[in-house]
């Protein structure tokens, strides 16, 4: 290609820059162009393939296969891969520089009102707009007011707060690429990556691998020279140490085949877990850590190694079943391990539809037939398209007119398919995340929503109500005969925004009451539920339903976070309504549809 290429670059970098351009030129009142720049990052994002690598193996050319990428962006995504930079994104920096990624982490503060606090206060940090914000510098400002201020008091709380951590699907896509890198190094017999991420927390501190090898020299050289290792702080002959490119850090440790299973169980966590089992080898008069299960002997440094190659033959010697790492978390899993009542979790490839996906129709990427043809590769037999409704008018909602003439090419693309999915044909089904209005109405009158397959309801708006009065707003939308599903149900964005104030263990007592469906919001900024919410449905006998909230192809993939959160609420494959087929699944609904 004759293009001097920098240091591989990755998709997360490539994404954060062209969403921080869309940011920027919000800030100018650019029509059109943000968005388009939005959806390539979301698109890229999401994407398993490395663009970087994409371009160096088959050119320019190969960068307009991405969703939404025509000539200009692909130039830049070029420019960033060869020379990684971008003149483009530095001129726009250059004219407004501000600390943008954080500054918009602060809930409430879009482009438009941080180019106001520069130019009007000379905001560029999260500190400078906590100073000014402290001094009562922003309620004077055209557009704030006295409330705006306080809210930003607030939200800035909320970002110190939770600094440092990193979202699940971030930490992903890291691993992922650890992953590639491992796969290619020859001497590795096994390896796995361990502690919260493997406990699939909402959040990840830091990446954790355990590697079984014979040649520890070779893995740690080759381990610090991975494409996605940005700085190396330490490489030992068991151990290194390394920051990767995304920001987070990751530690390598090789460990004897004989101990792995001991290794596994011990970095997995969590730590107040791997107290307990210590606590009952101690009780069986063993002695449990990081290098095996062993008989305990006063007369010797160490007693006879009774347990320790495998997870499962360490529980096993403890009396306990085996653990699944998404229960560890002491929440009663020890327990139900003894009694032999630990529950058969969801299978990670149990989902057979999906109940929440956009289109081009409003604020997705790609079109309903587009939508269909991915969830069918990646083994879906039905999806739901459930586009937003008029209240949204950002994201060119739906109205009933427009609602009906989609609800006609879904009936057309199904009577003209011949796509299957391996059991029968794959079906798309019609549906709405309809917006829950102040007073718990919903934007779509009865004779529309009746007509619809699938019905969710949702709040994007008034997050501020006080508690009772959220509560009441979205009981009375699920009391609705045609609510099928309350999406994303505390409306909480890890990291930007927290959940509003509602009374969950109400929502899950009228959701049960009137057959309304809880949903997880597989995305990794939401996982909405919480995994305690999602045990107290489960309990309950409260039906979910486990949805992408995809906007674009890609995203589909972002489903395995939330079977990973379902599993961290104990829910089963019987908990969650899409795990049947299409027609059993309809009519769990509220009118059997």
């Amino acid at each position: 290609m004759g293009d001097k290429l920098s240091r591989h670059m990755t998709n997360q970098e490539i994404a954060k820059t062209l969403s921080n351009i869309a940011e920027y030129l919000e800030m100018t009142d650019v029509p059109f162009k943000p968005r388009a720049y939005v959806r390539v990052a979301e698109a890229i994002a999401a994407m398993s393939e490395s663009v970087d690598r994409l371009y160096r193996e088959k050119g320019a050319s190969a960068l307009r296969s991405i969703p939404g990428v025509g000539a200009s962006i692909a130039e830049h995504i070029k420019e960033l891969v060869t020379t990684g930079h971008l003149a483009y994104y530095d001129q726009l920096k250059k004219k407004t520089p501000v600390d943008l990624e954080t500054l918009t982490a602060v809930e409430g503060l879009g482009p438009k009102k941080i180019k106001v606090l520069y130019e009007k206060l000379r905001v560029r940090t999260l500190a400078d707009l906590e100073r000014v914000a402290k001094a009562g510098k922003i309620k004077k400002l055209e557009g704030f007011g006295e409330k705006s201020e306080e809210n930003i008091l607030k939200g800035i709380a909320f970002v110190k707060s939770s600094g440092g951590r990193f979202l699940l699907g971030d930490a992903m896509r890291e691993a992922k690429q650890i992953e590639l890198g491992l796969q290619k190094i020859p001497g590795i017999h096994s390896f796995d990556i361990v502690g919260s991420f493997r406990r699939r927390k909402e959040t990840i501190g830091d990446i954790d691998i355990l590697v079984v090898s014979d040649r520890p020299h070779v893995i740690m050289e080759a381990f610090t020279n991975l494409p996605n290792v940005a700085r190396v702080y330490a490489k030992g002959d068991t151990k290194s140490m390394v920051r990767l490119q995304g920001g987070i850090d990751a530690d390598l440790r090789v460990v004897p085949q004989e101990s792995y299973g001991a290794a596994l169980s011990y970095f997995t966590g969590s730590k107040d877990h791997n107290i307990a089992l210590r606590k009952i080898a101690i009780e069986k008069k063993l002695k449990l850590n990081e290098y095996g299960l062993f008989a305990s002997d006063k007369r010797k440094a160490t007693g006879k190694m009774i347990a320790g190659k495998t997870e499962e033959e360490i529980y096993a010697k403890l009396g306990l079943d085996f653990i699944p790492p998404e229960l560890r978390e002491m929440g009663g899993e020890i327990e139900a391990a003894k009694n032999h009542t630990l529950p058969k979790l969801i299978g990670y490839e149990d989902l057979r539809g999906d109940l929440q996906t956009q289109t081009n129709w409003t604020d997705g990427n790609a079109s309903i037939e587009e939508m269909a043809k991915e969830a069918i590769k990646r083994g879906l037999e039905y999806i739901a398209i459930t586009d937003h409704t008029k209240r949204l008018a950002m994201t060119h909602g739906l109205d009933a007119r427009r609602i009906v003439e989609q609800m006609k090419e879904i009936d057309n693309l199904n009577a003209t398919s011949d796509k299957r999915h391996g059991k029968g044909k794959f079906r798309i089904l019609k549906g709405t995340e309809c917006d829950i209005l102040r007073d718990g109405s919903l934007d779509l009158p009865d004779e529309i929503l009746r007509q619809l397959d699938v019905v969710g309801v949702s709040v994007h708006s008034l997050f501020n109500l006080s508690r009772e009065d959220q509560t009441k707003r979205i009981v009375r939308a699920m009391r609705n005969p045609h609510a099928d599903i309350l999406f994303h149900p505390t409306g909480r964005l890890i990291h930007k925004r927290e959940p509003y104030a509602v009374d969950m263990s109400e929502i899950i007592d009228v959701a049960r009451e009137t057959n309304t469906v809880l949903e997880v919001d597989a995305l990794s900024e939401r996982l909405d539920l919480k995994d305690e919410h999602i045990r107290m449905a489960v309990q309950k006998g409260v039906k979910l339903a486990i949805d992408s909230d995809a906007h674009a192809p890609s995203q589909f993939s972002v489903l395995e976070f939330g079977i990973a959160q379902a599993r961290r609420g104990w829910a089963t494959r019987e908990d969650i309504i899409n795990t049947f087929s299409a027609e059993k699944m309809l009519s769990m609904l509220k009118d059997g549809r």
